[in-house]
């Protein structure tokens, strides 16, 4: 098995929005904000090559909204999709499994795409099995007003319209190795994947812990639908992740990729950081 880390781009977002109820004074300690509120977070994917699979986790915003839609999200940095996938010597088209999280907008945007002729959407992996959790598809399909506007119709109907949609109906495996669960706290049916690496596992953490300053139990997402449900399911995993010494990969946090835990007076804290390439030593090609 290898693993790569792909980092897609950054954005900014209102720091509040990402610490829900923790006041500034005490997020912006760990994650600061600029004058404007705002933080800038990482838009990273994961590429986990079996050797007959090549399975990418998540694939950002993608670049098919007009230029006002891009104006509130401050897209920069990064390698973009194809470069990130081409700095890891892979394109598209050698992706055959396209996990995504949950379909917000910023994690499932870039695996759709205009057409030639833009008269329509395509898929950008074509040969690729689109995994998402059927509890999430149809939480997504019929949105609540809270969530609407980060399910965009334009990332989901051409998925379905592809045939190339497959559902996860419990935790799984979806190939040797690659475990998925599922969590309902940031959204119902959030798949979070589990990659059994030799001795390791390191796990894709998606909104269930974006960043490292979200491991305390309350420091949460104004986002989560079900904010106490996504305490419990911290807590649980934490416990097992520190128990197991797990590798927290996260998608969203642009000072750290991937951090082991610790238990400490005040509770289970990250511990050391490091790449995933530490972990791997896997060198990126380019």
């Amino acid at each position: 098995m290898k693993v790569f880390s792909v980092h897609i781009s950054n954005f900014k977002i209102d720091g509040g929005a990402m610490f829900g109820v923790v006041p500034k004074m005490l997020w912006q300690k760990v994650y600061p904000a600029d004058e404007n509120n705002l933080c800038n977070w990482a838009l990273r994917s994961i590429l986990v090559d079996t050797g007959e699979r090549r399975i990418l986790v998540d694939n950002g915003y993608g670049n098919k909204q007009d230029e006002k839609y891009f104006s509130y999200v401050y897209l920069n940095g990064g390698d973009g999709l194809d470069g990130g996938l081409a700095k890891a010597g892979y394109r598209p088209e050698d992706i055959t499994d396209m996990v995504l999280t949950h379909l917000h907008a910023d994690h499932c945007g870039g695996g759709i795409r205009y057409n030639a002729n833009r008269s329509g959407f395509e898929t950008v992996f074509p040969n690729a099995t689109y995994w998402i959790s059927r509890s999430h598809w149809e939480w997504a399909i019929n949105p609540n007003l809270r969530e609407k506007d980060a399910f965009l119709e334009e990332n989901l109907i051409p998925i379905m319209d592809s045939g190339q949609i497959q559902f996860v109906e419990e935790d799984t495996h979806l190939a040797p190795g690659f475990e998925v669960r599922i969590f309902n706290g940031h959204t119902c049916g959030q798949i979070i994947p589990f990659i059994h690496y030799e001795d390791k596992t390191i796990v894709f953490t998606a909104d269930l812990i974006p960043s490292y300053a979200h491991i305390p139990l309350v420091y949460n997402m104004s986002y989560d639908v079900e904010p106490l449900v996504t305490i419990a399911e911290k807590e649980t995993f934490l416990k097992e992740a520190l128990e197991h010494q797990y590798i927290l990969f996260f998608e969203h946090d642009i000072f750290h990729e991937c951090c082991l835990l610790t238990d400490t007076p005040k509770g289970i804290r990250a511990g050391t950081f490091l790449t995933l390439e530490e972990i791997t030593g896997l060198q990126q090609k380019y």
